[in-house]
């Protein structure tokens, strides 16, 4: 079995790694010697050490620069836009702060246009609205980096507008319990990306899905590798990963199972199935581990490909009923 990662050439994805272990940091730092002034403000601009009660009102104060909010525990039924800078959003204690509920223009908690954004150590629930597109982040423009975040029991994860400049970064996080297709404009996901330029999930997990795919991204470029994508508890899912315009990059050591309630089991990853947007004659799928849950008996194909350009299916550990590839015509 083929163990070793296929490394990133890219430098700018080298430096958001270390801008993402960074923003860890920051995050475990005490409340207290973050924000020496505002120690009693859910929401402080550390730079400033200024306190607010208002999400919207720390970000504004940011404005066009380079900020770090520092939100504190508890429950937060706030949301914010960013209209401009780069901000970090931090949690005083990863895993403590929880956005519930409250989206901002019938989209998500934090709707990002700004030049950048981080978010560390934050959980994201209930994030429900009328178009059934409900996220914890709604990444519009600008590059942006998660880390160590929870997104559950919403509509969606993280969705991306059209940017094709911007790169997306999201280690070591958690989905569970999103996805519908109860929408009449198409399915939600646990994170579904728009046509960007870069995407990078590394070190997470995708769990229970409720409907749509657990990934689905339209970026030019994905790196998806060291992840776990667990559909035994999934109910009227689809694909684990779904490339619709085709992709270059590398899908490698993840661990895939699919489960019985399914709308679609045809294929564990799918390549190209709605156009070729993208070539995908460089992408890689190789060091994979892909099994069915206990208790399921079917055939499907590990990778299907609309594209007829992908090549580098190479040594992954597959169930005897999985095909390794197939094209689609």
């Amino acid at each position: 079995m083929v163990t070793k990662v296929i490394r990133s050439n890219h430098a700018a994805l080298r430096m958001k790694a270390t801008l993402a272990l960074a923003v860890l940091a920051v995050a475990a730092i005490p409340a207290a010697a973050l924000f020496a002034q505002g120690a009693a403000s859910p929401y402080t601009v550390v730079e400033t050490g200024r306190g607010y009660d208002r999400l919207q009102d720390a970000v504004d104060a940011i404005g066009d620069n380079r900020g770090t909010v520092a939100i504190a525990p508890g429950r937060h039924q706030q949301c914010a836009v960013q209209e401009r800078g780069i901000v970090s959003y931090l949690a005083t204690e990863p895993g403590s702060a929880v956005f519930d509920g409250v989206t901002c223009e019938g989209k998500a908690a934090l709707v990002l246009r700004g030049r950048g954004a981080e978010v560390a150590g934050l959980v994201f629930e209930n994030m429900r609205v009328p178009d059934f597109n409900g996220a914890g982040i709604r990444l519009e423009q600008g590059d942006l980096t998660v880390a160590e975040s929870w997104f559950r029991d919403s509509q969606q994860g993280i969705l991306t507008a059209q940017d094709d400049t911007a790169t997306m970064v999201v280690d070591r996080s958690t989905f569970t319990r999103l996805g519908t297709c109860e929408g009449p404009g198409g399915c939600a996901h646990s994170i579904y990306t728009g046509d960007i330029g870069h995407l990078r999930v590394t070190r997470s997990r995708f769990e229970q899905g409720r409907g749509g795919h657990y990934l689905k991204s339209r970026a030019a470029r994905v790196e998806v590798a060291a992840n776990s994508f667990d559909d035994a508890a999934g109910r009227a899912t689809n694909y684990m990963i779904d490339l619709p315009g085709g992709a270059e990059g590398q899908i490698s050591n993840n661990w895939f199972v699919q489960g019985a309630d399914k709308e679609n089991y045809s294929a564990f990853i799918a390549v190209a199935a709605e156009g070729r947007d993208h070539p995908s004659r460089d992408l890689t799928v190789v060091g994979n581990d892909a099994r069915f849950a206990t208790g399921v008996d079917r055939n499907s194909i590990f990778v299907a490909d609309w594209s007829g350009e992908v090549a580098g299916v190479g040594e992954n550990t597959l169930d005897r009923r999985l095909t390794r590839y197939e094209r689609i015509r």
